[in-house]
């Protein structure tokens, strides 16, 4: 008897995919009572249940599912019985064949339909998810692990049949026009994909692993719009400093976070706030996320030795009034950077630091001398995401004393607060969709002082509180006491 419900389905040629879509049933796994599961969507045939229990010589029973999950299962399940069909009796050990055929095999193979299938229904599937990564990871015995980073927070997917792992990484490869026989160095490439009404930019990453090739696939949604400045999730008063110096006539802005915290998308808010109509915005970006109309973007091609420092001697030319910098890299881009900044041009640009303060020391090992600093720095915006709190399923919880005493910063007390108790519309996880903390930084004239003087961080760190400056944990408390996230999340993004 078979223990899993791919296997099954393989040993059921009378079970078609037109069926399984036409009465919206599929099977889902085998349970310890030996009785099959069959999952039934919104609308289905409950007589088909019956159907295909006595397909399996098994009695079954029903459980909901969603449409999209019923049709994700469905397209597993054909891909598998097919490549079973197809291919069980070609495989062959990959021990003492060429390297040049095997090679071979493998374009072949990924050009066939069931690996066609996999690849669409994973992008597809991501996608549906508002994914913003999907992981492919080669283990241990020629397995593939697939995870989705959603919310920033990866979880597991559906691997792809068995024996097939190599030929999807080749079908990804392929159609990101790689060289689908080197696996023994790093490969980028990118692959354009419209679905329905959406343009999507996949940017592919693959390096050599000790049992295979590490996949990594961004989405980026080309179609897509900034998203507004006061939609970020800022407290008022911090959204009319930021929209203050968004609007200023020139200097230096910069936002810190980490890889995956939003930067680009505050920056794209900020310039949107710009008169694209009367001045001439130019930005310099790896890659371009969203395009912007009214705006020049100009993307890094490092290949071309394009780079941040040469598009911006070269964009100084253009006579822009404010310039964006996707990310200061190095000591020539924060030159000319810097040089912009104090002829009379806004800048905008990110950096890696942990927190606003952090920006003034890296800045200053970048090469950048402490009077120019002072004298361009207008506000550095320090940035986290953090997950919220699924509305189907919020629930009141009393947490734990400690917990509250590390955010809040007060005393150690219990408090009735709020989290996800887990549903279908969040995948059980508690969350869906993310909320920004910030934590901004207005450099004023003491500030100013203070760099030019050649002040520990302790010391500038001490005056930015004292000017009013409010912590990324202090933000993150609001937005517990809000509702809007929890405790976790925002321990799980400041512990540091």
């Amino acid at each position: 008897m078979p223990a899993t419900a791919d296997q099954a389905l393989s040993l059921c040629p009378e079970l078609t995919r037109e069926f399984l879509l036409h009465h919206r049933v599929c099977p889902l796994r085998i349970d310890s009572g030996e009785q099959l599961v069959v999952g039934l969507a919104p609308g289905g045939c409950e007589d088909a249940v019956a159907e295909v229990g006595r397909a399996y010589r098994l009695s079954a029973h029903a459980e909901e599912i969603g449409q999209s999950d019923l049709e994700r299962t469905i397209e597993r399940l054909v891909s598998t019985a097919e490549h079973a069909l197809r291919f069980g009796s070609e495989r062959t050990s990959a021990a003492g064949e060429d390297e040049d055929d095997l090679s071979t095999d493998l374009r072949e193979l990924a050009n066939q339909p069931p690996v066609i299938r996999y690849v669409n229904a994973l992008v597809r599937d991501a996608v549906e998810l508002r994914a913003s990564d999907i992981h492919l990871e080669a283990i241990r015995g020629g397995e593939l692990v697939v995870r989705f980073r959603r919310d920033g927070v990866l979880a597991r997917s559906d691997a792809p049949p068995p024996a097939l792992p190599h030929a999807v990484v080749s079908r990804i490869k392929l159609l990101a026009e790689l060289d689908t026989a080197e696996r023994r160095r790093p490969q980028d490439g990118r692959i354009r994909v419209r679905m329905e009404s959406r343009d999507l930019d996949l940017r592919v990453s693959t390096v050599p692993t000790m049992h295979g090739e590490s996949v990594v696939i961004r989405l980026l949604d080309q179609g897509g719009r900034p998203v507004d400045l006061a939609a970020l999730g800022m407290s008022p008063s911090m959204f009319d400093r930021v929209a203050a110096l968004a609007d200023r006539p020139n200097g230096l802005i910069l936002v810190t976070g980490p890889t995956g915290s939003g930067k680009t998308t505050t920056l794209y808010s900020a310039l949107s706030r710009r008169p694209a109509e009367r001045e001439k915005i130019i930005t310099v970006e790896d890659p371009i996320e969203y395009q912007l109309p009214g705006i020049a973007q100009v993307p890094v091609q490092q290949r071309a030795g394009v780079t941040f420092s040469t598009i911006l001697r070269s964009i100084l030319r253009q006579d822009p009034d404010v310039i964006m910098v996707g990310e200061m890299r190095d000591a020539a881009t924060a030159e000319v950077a810097i040089q912009a900044s104090m002829t009379g041009h806004l800048v905008f640009s990110t950096l890696h630091t942990n927190d606003a303060i952090g920006a003034i020391p890296r800045l200053l090992d970048l090469g950048v001398p402490d009077y120019l600093v002072a004298a361009t720095l207008e506000g550095v915006l320090a940035q986290r995401l953090v997950r919220r709190i699924c509305d189907d399923c919020r629930v009141a919880y009393e947490a734990p004393a400690e917990q509250v005493a590390l955010v809040s910063g007060g005393p150690a007390v219990g408090r009735r607060l709020e989290q996800g108790a887990g549903c279908s519309a969040c995948r059980g996880s508690g969350y869906r969709g993310r909320v920004g903390l910030f934590e901004l930084l207005v450099v004023d004239d003491e500030i100013k002082d203070a760099i030019t003087g050649g002040a520990r961080r302790a010391d500038l760190w001490r005056l930015a509180l004292q000017a009013g400056m409010a912590t990324l944990r202090a933000d993150g408390w609001t937005k517990v006491e809000a509702g809007l996230t929890t405790l976790d999340e925002v321990i799980r993004v400041t512990a540091d």
